[in-house]
């Protein structure tokens, strides 16, 4: 394995990105990474440990992850099961490294790649050191959240912290029946009331999970904040700007792939994908009027990829038809869903 030696840095948002390039067998790896934490600053009783969390679709789930890692590390969308696969944004302190599991939604599957999505929800709640048990708290909690309560009571070795997220929207006469309902959910549970688009208390959840955390070495290298590549979050930005533009049955019907990445100057990189869907008629959507569509998805998904490599790209998109693909494991394995 021979790698190149060079580092980009880019400060963005206050915090400074770099990208550690690596060569294998001519494929390129990005490493997405924080500037390191200097070991000098690390505290003696030094905490770490891995956190998952967990609920049913569009509990936002996702926005917690990127907001108490301080990167967008998960896309985010309003339609639910935007996550379909188990990544991990890695938070490093002087006194903590938390390294927290963003999950599927737990739903009922309709099909293998849903099947796929609810094994590794589930899958990973034993193999943390803390769950996170996020609901919807504006509103009563329905039978999925109860179904999910029931598998923690029954399943779960590990403690578990009830998040009741959108506390912002949730209407003052409400709060005392919502906040009962919620927790009857799961026993033995603490609670803390979040709103993870506006921040409110995400501080003292933080002190939550520390106080629950082992105490050890980091898990993973200071400087990363994903276990992602940067093909894979590429992959996962032009699939969110396909959800934030089409309606129907199109989001959960789409999927990208990464097919070229080439390093045409230090300035520019060239990227090649497919967006594949399942029907002609999907495709015909996708690309829009005059690939009035396709544009506007390129554009979104191009912006938010240039903040990442911190430099210009040159993103070309296709748009080809897989017919029921959700429901072959062969495509989802091409894909990197299913191993």
């Amino acid at each position: 394995m021979a790698s190149l030696a060079k580092t980009l840095w880019v400060s963005k948002a206050q915090r400074v990105l770099y990208f550690q390039r690596a060569c294998v067998s001519s494929c390129f790896v990005y490493t997405i990474a924080v500037k390191p934490v200097d070991p000098n600053q690390v505290a003696p009783n030094h905490k770490a440990g891995f956190v998952a969390v967990i609920g049913k679709p569009n509990v936002g789930k996702s926005t917690l992850v990127n907001a108490l890692v301080g990167v967008k590390v998960a896309i985010v969308s309003p339609k639910p099961q935007t996550t379909r696969r188990v990544l991990r944004g890695i938070l490093t302190r002087p006194d903590a490294q938390i390294v927290f599991v963003d999950t599927p939604g737990i739903h009922a599957p309709q099909h293998e790649l849903g099947k796929t999505m609810v094994e590794a929800a589930t899958g990973v709640v034993n193999d943390v050191d803390l769950v996170l048990f996020m609901t919807d708290g504006a509103q009563m909690p329905t039978d999925e959240d109860a179904r999910i309560g029931k598998r923690l009571d029954e399943k779960c070795r590990v403690p578990v912290l009830l998040v009741l997220n959108k506390m912002d929207r949730l209407k003052p006469a409400d709060v005392q029946a919502v906040t009962e309902a919620h927790f009857a959910l799961v026993r033995y549970a603490d609670w803390m009331r979040v709103s993870a688009t506006r921040g409110t208390n995400l501080p003292k959840l933080l002190d939550q999970i520390l106080a629950r955390l082992p105490e050890g070495p980091e898990l993973y290298p200071p400087d990363l904040v994903t276990d992602q590549n940067l093909q894979a979050i590429t992959a996962e930005l032009i699939r969110e700007q396909v959800l934030l533009h089409t309606r129907q049955e199109i989001p959960h019907s789409v999927a990208v792939a990464i097919d070229e990445w080439e390093e045409r100057r230090e300035d520019l990189t060239h990227i090649a994908a497919t967006i594949y869907v399942e029907r002609e008629s999907q495709k015909g959507i996708v690309i829009g009027a005059g690939g009035a569509m396709l544009k506007t998805i390129g554009q979104g998904a191009r912006e938010q990829i240039e903040w990442w490599t911190g430099h210009k790209v040159y993103l070309e998109l296709w748009v080809k038809v897989w017919e029921k693909w959700r429901e072959r494991e062969d495509r989802l394995r091409q894909l990197g869903l299913l191993e």
